[in-house]
């Protein structure tokens, strides 16, 4: 099983993502961590970085399914190529895909979320809150089924819903 994480940042992604794998015994992905790991060995901070980070994690998410893990990645996925990566690698390799798509809690806990994570991360900085909204903004629609949780509910409550919808609660 493919199991995609997304949502805005500040949406807990990170941290669903991290408590499902290891509820699942699963290998968790972050394209966060992989661009940062690029960035770090000199590439440049652009679209095309970004596009190589969801490509890599589609490759280590292809072996490990190949080797019959359960793969949990989390990214933001706003854009429906980005999307497309997951469903392509699914099928690549026969596997079921669930995309969870995590709401954005109301703005003062979102931008409370925003100001106070602190990630491991050396060369992606945090984002402002007003490139957060940008980025609402700009967030495709999502043209096919996503299961959507509100990012607010108790961390347990999201994996709980989760671990039901894929029956391995």
């Amino acid at each position: 099983m493919l199991l995609v994480i997304s949502g805005l940042p500040g949406t807990g992604k990170s941290t669903v993502a991290a408590a499902v794998a290891r509820q699942l015994e699963a290998v968790h992905l972050s394209v966060d961590e992989v661009e940062d790991a690029m960035l770090g060995a000199g590439l440049p901070r652009d679209f095309t970085t970004g596009v190589a980070a969801y490509e890599a994690v589609r490759a280590a998410a292809e072996q490990n399914l190949s080797l019959g893990h359960c793969v949990v990645v989390d990214a933001v996925n706003d854009s429906g190529a980005a999307r497309l990566t997951w469903i392509n690698a699914a099928q690549a390799m026969d596997a079921e895909l669930l995309f969870v798509v995590l709401t954005a809690p109301p703005r003062p806990e979102h931008q409370r979320r925003l100001a106070s994570r602190t990630r491991r991360l050396l060369h992606v900085p945090e984002p402002t809150w007003e490139q957060v909204e940008a980025r609402a903004a700009s967030y495709e629609p999502w043209g096919h089924g996503c299961l959507l949780l509100d990012s607010g509910e108790p961390i347990e409550t999201v994996v709980r819903q989760i671990e039901e919808a894929i029956g391995a609660a």
